[in-house]
């Protein structure tokens, strides 16, 4: 655990600037401590029973493999070198590898970033299922006022898979791009009077009324497209997303505890980057996944809606994307490793990552801190630690 943050008053050298607490290396201790720099929601784990998880551990640390650059590694070697503040591995739904780091505890909440996306897009899959929503309707047909946007003409699906043709840019690093107006209207960072940004994230996606390419022709990535359809979602079941959540999903899964959304300046939650969950119900997230929507008797969510990750079209998928998947996709706010192969993952920056393989029965959690918002070498070296993993719990 880094010294951030520690004493009794905290000394001031050790206090988390807030216009970067989402920063490196600041990350090391806020991913954890979302609730303590912005607003945020429960999403409620109800008061049903905890779904158990077996627990047979097995030793995996001196597990080899190849990182990114070829290099021989052991799983431990990269757990200990790659910023892990939890990792949990389950093969056959049993937990054989569970690790805490960086002062997380089984009950920590911790910073999903994107892999929130999958999270709502599951949800968006229930409401599909149920003919709540239908992926082929323009979404101007739930939410009107995009007609006057550049989402005139795209489709829910279009939205899901981001291929709409809606200019926004996403630059982590730029003070003045699309995703740090977002920063700034999703109540992340403070209002700065030489930006001037959206009051909330509904403001935001009324203004972007610029279209750089037809619906559909290409994947780029762009947060703000989960905001859509997360409003989507709001408006036509007129429920808030959190309380959404609650109900669909975190409930039925026998969640260990209570999730959280951060909110923004209107009282919405940041679909595209917002949650807040503990490691092993990341976990329960995944093997509901792995397990094809089912739950016990129950289909929670449709097991073709599921299936349909896997019809992500690779001719859509250009660079920068293919430097970590070169036959890649991406489908309903998950990313397919290879088209040709049954695996996809839920990922955000800074590190998180949810893996499901249904070809070695297996998901992985991996809740990071990486100083970087996003790296291809620590990506690749993750993906072959995963891929190694799954090969030896299956032989």
């Amino acid at each position: 655990m880094t010294d951030i943050m520690q004493g009794f008053p905290v000394p001031r050298d050790q206090r988390v600037p807030h216009l970067e607490w989402d920063r490196a290396p600041w990350n090391r201790w806020t991913f954890q401590h979302v609730r303590e720099y912005v607003p945020t929601t429960e999403v409620w784990r109800g008061k049903g029973p905890i779904r158990p998880l077996e627990n047979h551990p097995q030793d995996l640390s001196q597990l080899e493999f190849a990182d990114a650059d070829g290099r021989k590694s052991t799983l431990q070697q990269w757990i200990d070198s790659s910023y892990t503040d939890s990792i949990v591995v389950l093969h056959r739904g049993t937990i054989v590898l569970e690790q805490y780091h960086n002062g997380m505890t089984e009950r920590t909440l911790h910073l999903s970033q994107s892999m929130a996306k999958s999270v709502v897009a599951v949800v968006a899959g229930i409401l599909i299922g149920r003919g709540v929503i239908d992926p082929a309707e323009q979404i101007s047909h739930y939410l009107p006022e995009l007609s006057a946007t550049a989402w005139q003409g795209a489709t829910l699906q279009q939205v899901m898979d981001m291929t709409t043709g809606v200019r926004y840019i996403e630059d982590y690093e730029a003070l003045d791009s699309d995703i740090a107006a977002t920063d700034i209207a999703s109540g992340w960072k403070r209002p700065n009077p030489d930006f001037p940004a959206p009051a909330c994230i509904w403001d935001q996606i009324l203004t972007l009324t610029e279209k750089v390419r037809e619906h559909g022709a290409q994947f780029q990535y762009r947060s703000i497209e989960t905001d859509v359809l997360a409003h989507c979602l709001e408006r036509v079941t007129e429920t808030r997303l959190a309380e959404l959540v609650s109900r669909e999903l975190w409930q039925p899964l026998g969640c260990e505890e209570s999730a959280n959304f951060t909110v923004d300046p209107a009282g919405y939650a940041l679909a595209c980057g917002g949650l807040s969950a503990t490691l092993r119900d990341y976990a329960r997230f995944g093997q509901l996944l792995l397990q094809k929507g089912k739950l016990g008797d129950t289909q929670l969510v449709p097991a073709d809606w599921i299936a349909d990750i896997h019809n992500a079209d690779h001719d859509l998928f250009a660079e920068p994307y293919t430097k970590t998947a070169p036959n890649g996709g991406y489908r309903n706010q998950f990313w397919v490793e290879d088209v040709d192969r049954p695996g996809f993952m839920a990922r955000g920056v800074f590190g998180q990552l949810i893996y499901v393989d249904p070809a070695d029965d297996l998901v992985v959690v991996k809740l990071s801190s990486w100083p970087e918002f996003t790296s291809v070498p620590r990506l690749i070296t993750a993906l072959n630690a995963i891929h190694a993993i799954g090969e030896f719990v299956n032989s």
